[in-house]
């Protein structure tokens, strides 16, 4: 049997509408914490998918959250390997920066619904399904583009929201498989940010409910898409993993 393994930093964050769809291709899903589970072990490296999932934190905070150090290793190692990588959001943050790329905070917080803007190889990618279809964004850092990515899509407040890299890595910066359903897990746990940000939590929850169906299917056919095209070792991603680390300061 496959496995997926996804490092989930705050229990609501977890694999959402992806989990299913893994389910339904053979996958075994198991989390682990990566501020208090051991990452060194072969079970993470042996995985034959590692999803790197978000948290409320940046991702150059190791100096304040020093187990962010030994994550960035194993995406790292990860990467060096050519095997399957999905990062979000903050696991997105953490693959740009392992390639090199400045990870750094944006002017706003950037949280709520909305669409993409397409780029031309995002419109050939297998974030095409996904259209006019809003989609979750919850973050206020951006990342610039790691060397050797395809940029894909943008938004009025941050132009670079999805990168992939050959056939095994794909990172986006918004949140495409949070379970709307489960929004309110989002507003509690997240109550403060979103208080500081001056956002109604009722508008969240409202545009949750008129989404909920179309997402969902977005969801599933994009990251089928991106299921369906892996390969075992992609050696283009392999042979390309050097390259400073880039620092921000931390939001």
């Amino acid at each position: 049997m496959k496995t997926a393994l996804a490092l989930r930093h705050i229990h609501f964050e977890d694999l959402g509408t992806l989990e299913p769809v893994l389910l339904e291709r053979g996958y075994a899903v198991k989390y682990l914490d990566p501020t208090c589970d051991d990452l060194g072990g072969s079970e993470v490296q042996g995985a034959d998918l590692l999803i790197v999932l978000g948290g409320p934190i940046g991702a150059c905070d190791d100096a304040r959250y020093p187990f962010l150090a030994r994550e960035l290793n194993v995406v790292r190692q990860r990467l060096a390997s050519g095997r399957p990588l999905l990062g979000i959001c903050l696991g997105a943050q953490l693959i740009a920066r392992a390639r090199g790329a400045t990870v750094s905070p944006l002017s706003v917080k950037e949280i709520g619904f909305a669409p993409l803007t397409l780029t031309p190889e995002g419109e050939d990618s297998v974030l095409a399904p996904l259209g006019e279809t809003p989609v979750l964004h919850w973050h206020g850092d951006q990342f610039e583009m790691p060397e050797g990515a395809a940029r894909l899509a943008s938004t009025a407040i941050g132009r670079n929201q999805a990168f992939s890299i050959g056939h095994n890595v794909l990172g986006l910066q918004f949140h495409l498989e949070a379970d709307v359903n489960g929004i309110e897990r989002w507003l509690v746990g997240h109550a403060c940010e979103l208080e500081g940000a001056g956002i109604d939590p009722h508008t969240l929850r409202d545009e949750a409910k008129q989404l909920d169906e179309r997402l969902t299917t977005a969801s599933r056919t994009v990251f089928s898409a991106w299921l369906d095209g892996l390969v075992e070792e992609d050696i283009s991603v392999a042979a390309d993993t050097g390259g400073a680390v880039a620092h921000a300061p931390a939001r």
